[in-house]
């Protein structure tokens, strides 16, 4: 007989204070401490005073480590995805550990090409899996395809009667996987993004997948030119995949406003790879509160032949978060500026209130960076997830 494993480590203490650390809020706001109270920051500053004696707490010493916000991952294949060569291609589920590794403590699930054998409601039961585990999971109703594929039959449904469904996404556009959408499709579904995120608060968004299409965003052009629907509904993706399409997002962005998305997979000579993406969009003067970055985890990175057979898959992985973060410190950027894109940019856009930021209030998703940029602690929601650049997390089924 099996013995079933404990999801974490022994509850710590109630109370954490990190000391000492060189605090990116994220903003650089120099040494200081942070206090963790349960699932929330209590406090920060310099020189926090100690709780009452008999108040349990443990004291972490940081000596100068970075410390900055838990990364928010807005774009990953929590089912896995692929399967475009056939069910013998679909990718694993991606586990907690992997998310913890990279640092991530709020992750959005989506489904991609496949919405047959991928539901919604398998989205949903990962995200509850990766959850149990400490990171905060929301997920996305729909797929590439039309009709959505959704769980009540409806968007509006959906992100009205599901707390953990925040936006619809991926639905694709101007790739040939995708159902062709027509402008009045998009403009039915984007309506109701915005409706229902007016009804409960939250964002409203529609994530879309662009393909290596010739029409790329014109979709989104039309409609904001034509409808009263604000900019920020529209919120597209893999951007950065030709550099036709990243002069094309950034133009938008200035005409319009709108988020623009990177994906973080390696460049061939007609992408950009996210730090070269990050460095044309300051360099050309575009809002840097208005960039975000994901990394496609869990979600099949394919390239296609003229006749659209996969010839070669890659697999998209968190870790693609801080490995660009700290090719671009490594490079001279400041950590302050470009920080922002995995945490309150993304927190911003999603109406994620308690994420994204390190101040009073806020959930407890903390990171501390080694030496080397990765993670060496990690809190989500207050439970710490590694230590010392180790993994606490003990999955079930994991060999």
């Amino acid at each position: 007989m099996t013995t079933l494993p404990p999801t974490l480590p022994p509850t710590p203490p109630t109370l954490t204070l990190l000391r000492n650390g060189h605090l990116y809020t994220p903003d650089d706001a120099g040494i200081g401490d942070v206090l963790l109270a349960g699932n929330q920051v209590a406090a920060v500053g310099r020189d926090l005073a100690l709780p009452p004696a008999n108040w349990p707490c443990r004291v972490v010493d940081l000596q100068g480590a970075r410390v900055v916000p838990g990364l928010i991952d807005a774009h990953v294949h929590l089912t896995g995805g692929g399967g475009e060569a056939g069910s013998h291609t679909r990718v694993p589920a991606v586990r907690a550990s992997a998310l913890a590794a990279a640092g991530v403590t709020t992750v959005v699930g989506l489904l991609g090409t496949d919405g047959t054998t991928r539901t919604v409601a398998e989205s949903l039961a990962c995200a509850r899996t990766i959850e149990r585990y400490g990171i905060t999971a929301f997920c996305y109703t729909g797929s590439y395809q039309i009709p959505l594929t959704t769980l009540t039959g409806s968007v509006r449904g959906d992100l009205v009667h599901n707390d953990r469904l925040v936006a619809v996404g991926e639905l694709a556009i101007a790739d040939h996987r995708s159902s062709q959408p027509t402008l009045d499709e998009l403009l039915r579904i984007a309506s109701d993004c915005h409706v229902a995120g007016m009804m409960t608060g939250k964002a409203g968004l529609l994530h879309l997948h662009v393909g290596d299409g010739v029409r790329g965003l014109e979709l989104v052009r039309q409609a904001l030119e034509t409808t009263e629907l604000p900019a920020r509904t529209f919120h597209p993706t893999h951007c950065n995949r030709q550099k036709r399409l990243w002069r094309e997002a950034m133009a938008l962005h200035k005409d319009r406003g709108i988020y623009v998305d990177v994906t973080t997979f390696e460049a061939d000579a007609d992408s950009l790879d996210a730090v070269q993406a990050v460095q044309s969009w300051l360099e050309n003067a575009c809002d840097p509160a208005r960039l975000t970055l994901s990394s496609d985890g869990g979600g099949c990175l394919p390239t296609f032949d003229g006749d659209g057979v996969l010839m070669h898959m890659d697999v998209g992985d968190s870790a693609g978060l801080l490995a660009s973060i700290n090719q671009l410190v490594q490079g001279g950027m400041p950590l302050a500026t470009v920080l922002p894109m995995v945490t309150r940019n993304v927190a911003t856009l999603f109406r994620f209130t308690r994420k994204g930021r390190i101040e009073a209030g806020a959930d407890a998703d903390v990171l501390v960076l080694g030496d080397d940029g990765r993670p060496l602690h990690l809190w989500a929601g207050g439970q710490q997830l590694v230590a010392d650049g180790n993994s606490l997390i003990r999955e079930m089924f994991a060999r």
